[in-house]
């Protein structure tokens, strides 16, 4: 059991148990597992500064939203394994979902940025999300599968402290299992909307007033 399900445990039977005039408090990891802050606040922060560096790579505001979109599809993932094997969500799985933002955002980059440099030769949005999506898929699925077999002996693993490396090895090996199965479908699909949200957001380019003249002098 994790330390989460041994101290709501505790809180039950003393709850059943001990006299009014009684009590009990947590010390050492069990204290500082109790005041640790809300984990969204540095979920946050590694959204952001994934963000940041995207935009510095591609120098772009809106190119990073195609690798970031899918970033959700990495904590769904992660929170269905964890739930799936009876887990609760606990400092590991937060510490895996931070690490798990990274990869996916790593496999989605492999996509977008071919998908960029096509669409800069001349190929439509469409046409360039599908070349790279095919050409990308192999590299892909190998470092994800590398990665994600990599992880099953922490999974299955046995003895002393093994229950921390299971819920991490859990919350990883689906978040990423997820993210790869449903990212080369879907990465693809977000670099074309956010092109071509981009595209409309473009001011139309204006006529010049000397043409405009020259051509009503014509008539």
């Amino acid at each position: 059991y994790s330390s989460g399900q041994a101290m709501q445990a505790l809180r039950e039977v003393a709850a059943q148990v001990l006299p009014r005039e009684m009590g009990y408090e947590f010390s050492g990891l069990s204290y500082q597992e109790q005041r640790s802050p809300n984990p969204l606040p540095t979920f946050a922060l590694a959204v952001g500064f994934v963000f940041l560096l995207l935009a510095a790579l591609y120098e772009s505001w809106s190119l990073p939203f195609s690798v970031l979109l899918g970033t959700p599809l990495v904590a769904l993932g992660a929170l269905f394994g964890v739930w799936m094997r009876g887990f609760d969500n606990n400092v590991f799985v937060q510490i895996g979902l931070v690490m798990l933002i990274g990869l996916a955002a790593k496999n989605a980059i492999l996509i977008v940025e071919f998908a960029k440099t096509r669409a800069e030769q001349g190929m439509s949005h469409v046409d360039a999300a599908l070349a790279a999506a095919r050409l990308r898929f192999r590299p892909i699925l190998m470092t994800a599968l590398a990665f994600i077999l990599g992880v099953v002996p922490l999974m299955i693993a046995s003895g002393s402290g093994a229950n921390s490396r299971q819920v991490m090895g859990t919350a990883v090996f689906w978040g990423m299992l997820v993210a790869t199965t449903l990212g080369v479908l879907l990465i693809p699909a977000f670099f074309v909307v956010v092109e071509r949200v981009r595209d409309r957001k473009k001011p139309k380019p204006s006529r010049p007033a000397d043409a405009t003249t020259r051509e009503g002098g014509a008539s």
